[in-house]
């Protein structure tokens, strides 16, 4: 039925939006803590495709603030912003998002509520469609949540634990030949990710490859803030911790865990040799875990999740630092100016030797904005 629905109002598109504007459909529906956004995607005046996502930690948001809050995260992340985006109510600091938005595309964006017509029509079929996905999901998050917390009991009694760990953190340390070694830290409550809860850690005193003293830091980091202000998402402390590595690392933050006098359970998560999941190390002790029991299932995400965590984190300074240059220090000089001067002159090195004519050729380049890179440039010898 959504296929065909979707496929009618192609058709009628093909007549309403003869001027063939990109533009993106967004409308939500919004359950107690989970929320469902869809996104209907409209290219030369037809629906080229659909995308749905779902939310979870919403309880204390208004409509207005979950829709805000994803579109920012959906048009930061997106490689490509329509000319216009229809959503179903006004949200803050609405001119300020369209200017953004506009930068980001190259030209005006705008943001805009329907009240009647095609557009009105598409976005009532945004939400009917958000809601459908929003009750299948709640059921599967239901059946998810119930075989967690069972998985989570069983967890208590083969570590002995007085309670079934309701919070647990994960930490893993990443790095390719000891550069940019960053940690990170995921957040499962109540066995199900807490993606609100998860955090990144720069190591900022070890230098080289060195895993142990990078677990030690970020983990006295995470404590010292836990027990400091608590800002930041560190006021609870975990209930149990894990550790992806083996003895040596689950050693070290047992150590740091101690030395603040705090007795929380630690437990190293190992692989075997082929690089899955194997089982867990505690108290000194490895525990084998079958791959067909929910414990395993449940420590497997978790490694995982703790391991993509870190390694998006580590891809995303590295890219940042190969695409860094000197450019980014001159005024008037953005990252679309620097891109396009880097593609016509092929390096920062060749751009030095440019004339403010020279450089003023260049796409989006004014003689204001050469002057500021020649003369930045040339400052010491002038």
């Amino acid at each position: 039925d959504q296929i065909k629905a979707l496929e009618v109002i192609s058709e009628k598109q093909k007549v309403v939006s003869q001027a063939g504007i990109d533009q993106d459909v967004i409308g939500s529906a919004i359950g107690i803590e989970e929320a469902c956004i869809q996104i209907f995607f409209i290219r030369n005046g037809k629906i080229i495709g659909s995308e749905h996502y779902l939310l979870t930690n919403i309880e204390n948001e208004t409509k207005e603030q979950i829709i805000s809050s994803f579109l920012t995260q959906f048009y930061t992340g997106t490689v490509y912003v329509p000319k216009e985006i229809y959503i179903e109510t006004d949200i803050e600091d609405m001119e300020v998002f369209e200017k953004l938005l506009s930068q980001k595309r190259g030209n005006k964006v705008t943001l805009k509520v329907p009240v009647k017509g095609e557009k009105s029509m598409l976005i009532k079929m945004t939400k009917k469609n958000a809601l459908e996905i929003l009750e299948k999901g709640s059921l599967r998050i239901k059946k998810n949540i119930d075989e967690s917390m069972e998985a989570l009991e069983e967890l208590k009694d083969i570590l002995n634990l007085d309670e079934a760990p309701e919070r647990i953190e994960a930490y893993d340390i990443s790095n390719i030949q000891g550069v940019e070694s960053v940690g990170s830290m995921v957040v499962f409550e109540k066995g199900i990710p807490s993606k609100s809860n998860y955090r990144r850690f720069r190591i900022k005193t070890v230098e080289g490859p060195n895993d142990y003293k990078s677990m030690e830091e970020i983990l006295e980091r995470r404590i010292n803030r836990g027990l400091g202000d608590g800002k930041q998402g560190f006021n609870k402390m975990p209930d149990l911790i894990l550790i992806d590595g083996g003895k040596g690392q689950t050693n070290i933050a047992e150590e740091v865990i101690n030395n603040f006098g705090l007795s929380i359970p630690v437990c190293g998560m190992i692989k075997d040799d082929r690089h899955l999941t194997k089982g867990l190390i505690f108290q000194n002790k490895e525990i084998v875990l079958s791959k067909t029991d929910i414990v395993y299932k449940l420590v497997y995400r978790i490694q995982e999740e703790a391991h993509r965590f870190a390694i998006e984190y580590h891809r995303n300074l590295r890219d940042k630092k190969l695409f860094s240059s000197e450019l980014d220090n001159i005024k008037n000089i953005g990252e679309k100016r620097k891109i396009n001067l880097l593609k016509k002159f092929g390096s920062v090195e060749s751009i030095k030797t440019k004339s403010v004519d020279e450089l003023s050729t260049v796409p989006g380049m004014n003689i204001k904005a050469a002057e500021s890179v020649y003369n930045y440039f040339h400052k010491e010898k002038s």
